[in-house]
């Protein structure tokens, strides 16, 4: 009964509030906090303090990890100001064919791709501090897109938010398969016991936050084929459903253990993205290029 009042509440909420939950990427930000090494806390707590004058965006907060987490969400509601990274929130890799993240990822145009992008702004001495803090904001965001497996794979609807579903019992005009990941499921999979909020062992870290981008990316994209697509549909490549799917409670309950895990995967690996961007012993200054001449 408490999931299900927990379903029906976020029903109310408006479908904008929806994106990867404002509360999943707010996890996922607090989880990293609590696994960073502390100079690195103290040094992202210090450029957050300083971006709202730098970013001016007081329509969309970015002063603390967690408001960060949601900032470059919030502004894709800005117009032409932002317009921009809006394909840099997830990777339409399709799931019923090999693992190709490039074709997906049209010069940089994708969630990995910037994940790599912003540590390596923030790692350069060169950069002004406006345009290190929105690195800032875009990799906490981005590495809580990568995890979420609709971000990392679909059947070439969208990543789901063409597929009209119902979360159990609950159904309404926002529900997709997408906004399902997004939203309900990510909410009972941060909620449910035990918590995910605490300092993780260092052989836990060595084991949730290892592999490279592309390593974090087929694993979104093997989780969004083989349970996100495979439980809702039958058959993660079968025929296109004709109607509105059902995500039965059989199903949400073999798709939260995935999602906690993505979660817990999501927040770790930004702590160690966080230490490495922060590292002096990795900041550099980029060698000269020869001037352009046009042409």
């Amino acid at each position: 009964m408490r999931r299900l009042l927990l379903a029906l509440a976020l029903l109310l909420a408006p479908a904008s509030a929806q994106a990867y939950g404002f509360f999943t990427h707010e996890a996922i930000a607090r989880i990293a906090m609590l696994n960073v090494r502390p100079e690195t806390a103290r040094a992202v707590r210090a450029m957050l303090r300083g971006a709202p004058p730098l970013l001016q965006t007081p329509e969309c907060k970015v002063a603390t990890p967690e408001a960060a987490s949601v900032w470059p969400d919030c502004v894709r509601g800005l117009g032409d100001r932002f317009s921009y990274s809006a394909s840099w929130h997830y990777q339409n890799v399709d799931v019923c064919k090999p693992f190709d993240p490039k074709a997906a990822c049209k010069d940089g145009n994708c969630v990995s791709a910037q994940i790599e992008r912003q540590v390596k702004l923030l790692q350069n001495r060169t950069v002004p501090a406006r345009e290190k803090a929105m690195a800032l904001a875009f990799l906490i965001h981005f590495v809580g897109d990568l995890h979420a497996p609709p971000h990392g794979g679909d059947r070439g609807d969208r990543g789901g938010n063409d597929v009209k579903a119902s979360y159990g019992p609950v159904t309404a005009k926002w529900l997709n398969l997408h906004s399902i990941w997004d939203s309900p499921l990510a909410e009972r999979a941060v909620t449910t016991p035990p918590s995910l909020f605490r300092v993780y062992s260092a052989d836990e870290r060595a084991s949730l936050a290892s592999g490279s981008v592309e390593d974090w990316s087929r694993q979104s994209w093997e989780a969004s084929r083989d349970t996100a697509y495979a439980l809702a549909l039958g058959e993660a490549c079968g025929p296109e459903p004709t109607g509105p799917v059902t995500v039965t409670p059989q199903a949400i309950e073999k798709m939260v253990p995935v999602q906690r895990l993505q979660i817990e995967r999501a927040g770790l690996r930004l702590a160690r993205m966080l230490d490495e961007a922060f590292d002096p012993g990795k900041a550099f200054v980029p060698e000269k290029r020869p001037a352009y001449r046009g042409g």
